[in-house]
């Protein structure tokens, strides 16, 4: 423990992110780190606690306290205090194999249990972590060498998102052949075209993909599993097949006027405008898809604020953002102490930037979309709405419509933005593998085997819609899971 005093001798700072107005401007990453020397103090903050929950990932009153990937949190920022920024990267490489991204998108699960939470500002894990892996990168701490070895094995992983990725790394180093198919036109999944370049700059996945094909890792971009290449066909030439293709699925609004023109899933609108910026360097924005239009957003999640964010930098004339539940606390209650994941508000970035755009927070709860009406060219034009009231029916909470409050308001653009309902069937169907009753891929929470013995499934393929330190821990694990069933054993 470098600083015994350090949480009481240093506060809590946070790198600063450019204000609301000036980022609306670009596609930048809006976050500004701190100093190196600035960091240290941050890492000195960590008390090395008797029982770090920070790094523990329990399941508590059914959420996650601590982090997933069981990151050696107290030894990492002990490094960073002492400014031992290699041994750092070391001792987070050990578990955690893409830290860049968990330290730009992750909701830090770890900060939320932190001991130093309980009466005052938790420690800043995230930003070391970022700091951390920053450093690696810059000093050319992070290997795209080779194994030396090869084992003779070959492995498909189907989808390039962040479980893929995570599996990809570990058995490369491993020794194993690893190929991975994506159906986009470049590797990322939804770390490129479901996360907005403000939040993680493309160039942040690219300078990853570079490193792992200089390693040997091949990638094989605009092939779609199951329809360009049929499952059998992958499992005649690959010794197993890894499915990390996401729950890409998403959950549709079954209304009246839902087939107009202008209604879109979010995450197709969100790969529309990534794609068209990569395609120009980012030189042009497509403003054609949302310049002054009024937008409805339907969703009230992470997803449906990067489509608030990124209509903001469209040109949109104003943008309202629908919640179905109610608005949560803004501080603890009894009922979810520490350490327990908070179920607070949150107000993210497209949030803050629409209220200073605007004047109002963009966000209604107990709010939903009951019918749209078109326009003579068949264009969305107005949708009709209507609140709603929470009712507890078998234990379970309900949401009802409230009658009498419907409202028609006018609007030209609307992004859905509801969540997912599991994985494409083609996908399952083409491998004769089942799904659970969730519609994921039936894969045992510990060997991630399917129904085919040969064929795994990790990351939101399996789990469903979740987040993206779970892709990793599951890719991690899956990988290891599929060099035992190789090798009679792992050593990853």
């Amino acid at each position: 423990m470098g600083k015994p005093t350090g949480f009481l001798d240093y506060p809590r700072q946070e790198g600063v992110c450019r204000p609301p107005l000036e980022r609306l401007k670009d596609f930048n990453e809006f976050h500004v780190p701190l100093s190196e020397q600035q960091q240290k103090k941050q890492g000195a903050r960590c008390m090395d606690c008797g029982v770090p929950f920070c790094q523990s990932g329990t399941m508590m009153n059914g959420m996650v306290s601590g982090c997933p990937l069981h990151n050696l949190i107290p030894e990492m920022n002990d490094f960073v205090w002492r400014g031992n920024w290699e041994q750092a990267y070391h001792r987070l490489s050990l578990t955690h194999c893409l830290p860049e991204f968990t330290g730009r998108v992750c909701p830090a699960l770890c900060e939320a249990a932190c001991t130093c939470g309980v009466h005052d500002e938790a420690v800043c894990t995230k930003e070391n972590e970022r700091q951390v892996i920053e450093y690696a990168f810059h000093h050319g701490l992070v290997s795209g060498e080779a194994p030396a070895v090869r084992t003779g094995k070959r492995i498909a992983i189907v989808g390039s998102g962040p479980a893929g990725l995570a599996a990809a790394l570990r058995l490369n180093q491993r020794g194993h052949s690893v190929s991975i198919y994506e159906r986009n036109d470049r590797p990322g999944g939804l770390l490129r075209y479901g996360i907005p370049n403000m939040k993680l700059e493309k160039s942040i996945i690219d300078r990853r993909i570079r490193l792992m094909e200089a390693s040997g890792i091949c990638f094989h971009c605009g092939i779609d599993v199951g329809k360009d290449i049929s499952g059998r066909e992958l499992l005649s030439q690959y010794d197993r097949v890894l499915l990390s293709c996401g729950a890409s699925k998403p959950r549709d609004l079954n209304v009246p006027g839902r087939d107009a023109k202008g209604i879109y899933f979010a995450v197709d609108f969100l790969t529309q405008v990534t794609r068209f910026l990569t395609d120009n360097n980012f030189e042009k924005v497509p403003y054609h898809l949302a310049k002054d239009k009024r937008v409805l957003v339907i969703g009230g999640g992470d997803t449906g604020n990067d489509c608030v964010g990124t209509v903001l930098r469209l040109g949109a004339t104003s943008v309202l953002q629908l919640e179905m539940m109610p608005a949560l606390p803004d501080r603890r209650t009894s009922s979810n102490p520490w350490p327990e994941w908070p179920r607070i508000r949150k107000t993210d970035y497209g949030q803050q930037e629409a209220t200073a755009l605007f004047g109002a927070d963009p966000r209604r709860y107990q709010t939903t979309v009951v019918g749209f009406s078109k326009n003579n060219q068949g264009e969305v034009c107005s949708a009709t709405l209507t609140a709603l009231e929470p009712h507890l029916e078998h234990g379970r909470t309900r949401m009802i419509p409230v009658p009498g409050s419907e409202e028609t308001i006018s609007i030209d653009l609307v992004l859905i933005a509801a969540g997912f309902l599991g994985s494409e069937d083609y996908v399952a169907d083409s491998f004769g593998i089942s799904l659970d009753s969730r519609g994921n891929v039936a894969a045992d929470s510990k060997t991630y085997h399917t129904s085919n013995e040969r064929v795994f499934a990790a990351g939101d393929v399996r789990r469903g819609q979740s987040l993206v330190v779970w892709a990793i821990e599951e890719g991690q694990n899956a990988a290891r899971a599929i060099d035992k069933s190789l090798m009679g054993y792992s050593n990853l």
